[in-house]
C-alpha cells in the first residue's frame, strides 16, 4: 500500500491508515498530502468553553451577583419552592465558567459570588428538609471562599452549615463549627458579621444548654451590632436590633427560660406589618412562640402560634419548620398534630 501511495496509486481516505502513515513518515497531515487533522471532540469542546470563559468581563461577573442577590429577595418573601432549582442551575453555570477561566481576577471574583449563591443555596435546601444536599452545598461554599481568600465568606459559610447540625440534635458538633467560624473571622471581619457571627454562636450554646455562656454570646452581638446594619459588600447578611431580639428569644427558648415570650412578643408587630415581606423570618419566629407558649405551659397561646406557623410554612413550603412543629408537645395534650 505504501508503494502504492507513493505511486499515486491509491488515495488514503481512513483515519486509522493516516495516522500510520504520519507515524511511519514522521510527517504532518499537510506534508503527506492529507486534510488537516480534525480536533477530537474533547480538545474541541475544552476550546469552546475556554473561549466562553475568557468572554466574561465585569458586567457579566456583576449579572451573576445581581442573580443571586434577586434569588435571595424571592427566598425571603416566598420560600425554597420556587428557589431552589434556579440556584442549582445558577451554581452549575457559574461553576462551569470558573473552571475554565485563567484570568485570577475573575476566578476570585467568580468564587465569591458562587460562595454567596451556595450558601443561599445550602440554606434554601435546608428549608426544604434536605439535610445531606444543604450540608454538602455548605462544603462546597467553604472551598469557594478559600479560592476568594475571603474570611468573613468562610467564616460565614461555617456558621450557617451549624445550624444543620443543630437541627439534627448535634449541638457539641455545631458548637464546634461556631467556634471554628469565629476564629476564623476574628479581627478580621466588619462588625456586622461579628454580631451575626456572635449571636450565631450564642444560639449554639443554647441548644448545649450553656446558659450563661449564651447569653453572654448575645450580650458581644448587641455591642458589636452597628447602628447602621447595613453592609452592601455582604448582601447576605440581614440582622438588626429586631432581629437580634428574636434570635436572642429564639435561644432563650432553647434554654427554657421564661422571658423568651416577653422577647418575641416585643417583635411580633413589626413582622406583622403589611411592609413586612420576610416571611420566613416570620415562620421561624411563629414556632419559636409555639414552644415558648408550650414550655410556660399555656396550650392556647401555643396552639395559636403553632396554627400561623403552620399557614406560613404550607405557603412557603418550609419542610423545616413543619418538621419542627411535628416535635410540638402542648400542655397536658402531648403531641399537637399541628404539622
Amino acid at each position: 500500500m505504501l508503494s502504492r501511495w507513493e505511486n499515486g496509486g491509491v488515495e488514503v481516505t481512513e483515519p486509522g491508515y493516516r495516522k500510520l502513515f504520519r507515524e511511519f513518515y514522521g510527517r504532518a497531515n499537510e506534508e503527506l498530502g492529507f486534510p488537516p487533522e480534525l480536533e477530537s471532540e474533547s480538545v474541541e469542546e475544552l476550546r469552546n468553553r475556554l473561549v466562553v470563559a475568557r468572554s466574561v468581563d465585569r458586567d457579566t461577573l456583576d449579572m451573576f451577583q445581581r442573580q443571586v442577590n434577586d434569588l435571595r429577595s424571592s427566598d425571603q418573601r416566598f420560600g425554597a419552592v420556587v428557589v431552589l432549582d434556579q440556584l442549582n442551575q445558577l451554581v452549575r453555570q457559574m461553576e462551569s465558567i470558573r473552571s475554565f477561566s485563567v484570568s485570577t481576577r475573575h476566578r476570585q471574583q467568580l468564587a465569591r459570588t458562587l460562595t454567596d449563591a451556595r450558601t443561599l443555596a445550602g440554606w434554601t435546601a435546608l428549608d426544604r428538609g434536605s439535610q445531606l444536599q444543604a450540608w454538602q452545598y455548605h462544603e462546597d461554599a467553604k472551598v469557594s471562599a478559600m479560592e476568594a481568600d475571603s474570611p468573613q465568606l468562610l467564616a460565614h459559610a461555617a456558621a450557617q452549615q451549624a445550624v444543620i447540625l443543630l437541627d439534627m440534635g448535634e449541638p457539641v458538633l455545631a458548637v464546634e463549627l461556631l467556634e471554628f467560624a469565629r476564629g476564623v473571622a476574628e479581627k478580621r471581619v466588619p462588625p456586622l458579621l461579628g454580631a451575626w457571627l456572635a449571636a450565631a454562636h450564642g444560639e449554639g450554646l443554647a441548644a448545649a444548654g450553656r446558659h450563661d455562656e449564651s447569653l453572654r454570646a448575645f450580650d458581644e452581638a448587641q455591642v458589636m451590632l452597628p447602628a447602621n446594619p447595613v453592609d452592601p459588600e455582604m448582601p447576605f447578611l440581614l440582622l438588626n436590633d429586631g432581629q437580634l431580639t428574636r434570635w436572642r428569644g429564639s435561644a432563650l427558648v432553647r434554654l427554657g427560660n421564661p422571658d423568651s415570650i416577653n422577647q418575641l412578643e416585643s417583635e411580633v408587630k413589626d413582622l406583622e406589618s403589611p411592609d413586612n415581606w420576610a416571611i420566613r423570618g416570620q415562620t421561624n419566629m411563629y414556632v419559636d412562640l409555639a414552644f415558648a407558649y408550650a414550655a410556660a405551659g399555656d396550650s392556647k397561646g401555643a396552639l395559636k402560634y403553632a396554627r400561623l406557623a403552620r399557614q406560613l410554612a404550607s405557603r412557603i413550603g418550609s419542610e423545616r419548620q413543619r418538621q419542627r412543629l411535628v416535635n410540638l408537645e402542648l400542655p397536658g395534650v402531648g403531641s399537637a398534630g399541628i404539622a
